[in-house]
């Protein structure tokens, strides 16, 4: 490693060891592109919303397809099918954070549409074909349009949903002097008793964020072998911030949210699990993984798919990575007696990953050394393992704040004051993950350091903590806002109910069954680009593949659901 840092101050510009000042010039430059009761309310914001897929957005996302096909040509005629993907989804740089910002938003706001359809007009219940329609349309649909037709105009998109959510806030609510209580599937009202309420709470918003994430995993893991879906969302080379990124780091923020719930368990029991019982149980969860793992590397080997080895490296994948969190966080639960605070310990862990990066050979190993054995050929999955295990352990700090029913500790505490203090526990960890980011990436009153997914830096741990933490206060706000009755509820049952009421069907099915969907999303991926030939697609061929993939992927989720099949890897 030594001989490759010896190198370094005659190669940086070269190699890219360090990431250039500003990147908007560049990205700038490679910028592309029921029916129910007596009204036709919902009719009319269906077609408001349908009127969305309009002719010149269509029209404009051809043209800019075939300017695509033109720029590609040489390539086409210079190397296989198998070397022009691996060329499409390398040496790329991003977008904006702020870009990204308004392609993500679009989920805050269709989650805004459908709880005013269902608060104020009671639109899915009963929930019947035209409600599932609606529902997938409005939670996977509008985030496919985001990152394809409409990714040139994510505020007109954003628009285009609150506009109809106005609207249908300013009519008389259907549901008004209805004193009709929501009733719950038929598997639910058997397991459900009008018991005492649990300390630990599956709450609505959590379920929204969760689901949201896997949409758009989902989305994004096809749509990127589409021209049609921008570069600049796709995974950048080593330097900057694109979609896909964030949605790597999303993946790992929200697991480590939910395994905060066993850390809870273990502290209201008072009885500590033993580190080998602990680091055991952790090793039966990875062994799913790790061979999820291990059959992904022989496909892509043995079937010659394409790949982007400086991604995570010659042999890792993403299955690695999650597989070998659960140990290494019950390792790193013997040092929560020393340091408490899972936001401090990752902080520390990215903090001193960080500054060996900076100081030592450590980076330049990674980016540029050549690959001679079985480390050097994994640098990247193996050195980013660090900052993901932050990233985790960030998640899992704020699962600890949310996941309990009581945020405060006060007996006197109202349900309108835990709401509150609910709201305002997310904000305050926004923030300061936010004020972290900033002081670490500002060139004017910070460090000057640059997001790299394929470091897994410090930057990167930061941007997706803080944006993770203000997606999750976003559906928070929505959550307390229309849907009270889930705070205010008196026994389980009522609350079981309230929670039904307040759940999208399909973001709940795809927040139930997370690592299984994802596990078919990445089967019908790897099908669909055996059998297609995505880069030559044209626009209404992509979006025809694309619609029918996510239904199917959305349908699987959903009858898994309906079925009360739960599949725990």
């Amino acid at each position: 490693m030594a001989h490759y840092g010896c190198q370094l101050s005659t190669k940086r510009k070269l190699i890219g060891l360090h990431p250039p000042a500003s990147l908007t010039a560049h990205q700038k430059a490679v910028k592309e592109t029921r029916v129910k009761r007596s009204g036709c309310l919902e009719i009319s914001v269906l077609l408001f919303i349908s009127s969305s897929f309009s002719y010149h957005a269509i029209g404009r996302s051809f043209f800019r397809s075939q300017k695509s096909k033109n720029i590609y040509a040489i390539m086409s005629n210079a190397g296989s099918y198998k070397q022009r993907k691996e060329d499409f989804v390398s040496n790329l740089t991003g977008g904006s954070v702020s870009e990204i910002g308004y392609v993500t938003l679009v989920a805050p706001a269709a989650v805004l549409l459908w709880s005013v359809l269902q608060a104020r007009q009671s639109f899915f219940k009963p929930y019947s074909v035209l409600g599932f329609v609606v529902d997938f349309s409005l939670t996977v649909g509008t985030f496919l349009l985001a990152t394809t037709l409409y990714s040139d105009s994510p505020v007109l998109l954003n628009l285009l949903l609150l506009a109809p959510a106005f609207l249908i806030w300013l009519l008389p609510s259907s549901t008004a002097g209805s004193k009709k209580k929501p009733r719950l599937p038929p598997n639910a009202q058997s397991k459900v008793a009008a018991g005492p309420l649990p300390a630990l709470s599956i709450k609505p918003f959590l379920t929204t964020y969760r689901g949201y994430m896997m949409i758009t995993t989902v989305v994004a893991i096809l749509a990127v072998d589409f021209r049609l879906f921008p570069r600049r969302f796709a995974k950048v080379e080593t330097w900057g911030t694109s979609l896909m990124d964030m949605g790597v780091g999303s993946f790992v923020f929200s697991a480590g949210i939910v395994a905060a719930r066993p850390v809870l368990k273990e502290r209201a029991s008072g009885r500590r699990v033993p580190l080998t019982t602990r680091l055991l149980q952790s090793i039966r969860h990875s062994i799913p993984l790790l061979v999820l793992g291990f059959i992904r590397l022989l496909s892509v080997k043995g079937l010659e798919y394409a790949e982007h080895v400086s991604e995570y490296g010659v042999h890792w994948n993403f299955f690695f990575t999650l597989g070998f969190l659960p140990p290494f966080v019950a390792i790193f639960q013997a040092i929560f007696d020393i340091i408490p605070s899972h936001a401090a310990l990752a902080l520390l862990l990215v903090g001193t990953y960080q500054a060996l990066l900076e100081n030592t050979a450590l980076k330049g190993f990674v980016l540029t050394a050549p690959r001679v054995d079985l480390i050097s050929m994994n640098r990247e999955g193996i050195f980013s393992f660090i900052g993901y295990l932050a990233i985790f352990l960030a998640g899992q700090d704020l699962g600890k704040f949310i996941i309990p029913r009581n945020i405060t500790s006060s007996s006197n505490s109202t349900a309108g004051m835990q709401r509150n203090t609910l709201l305002m526990t997310i904000a305050v960890w926004a923030g300061i993950w936010t004020v972290l980011y900033t002081i670490v990436t500002s060139y004017n009153f910070g460090l000057g350091l640059t997001v790299s997914r394929r470091l897994a830096n410090l930057p990167y741990v930061l941007w997706v903590a803080a944006f993770n933490c203000w997606q999750i206060l976003a559906f928070c706000v929505i959550d307390t806002i229309f849907f009270p009755a889930f705070y205010n509820a008196a026994d389980a049952r009522s609350e079981k109910e309230a929670y039904e009421a307040s759940t999208s069907f399909v973001l709940k099915a795809y927040n139930r069954n997370g690592l299984a969907v994802f596990l078919i999303a990445n089967l019908l991926t790897g099908l669909v680009n055996m059998t297609i030939p995505t880069l030559d697609a044209t626009p209404v061929v992509a979006m025809g593949v694309l619609l029918a993939y996510t239904a199917t992927v959305t349908g699987v989720a959903v009858l898994l659901d309906i079925y009360d099949i739960s599949i725990k890897l």
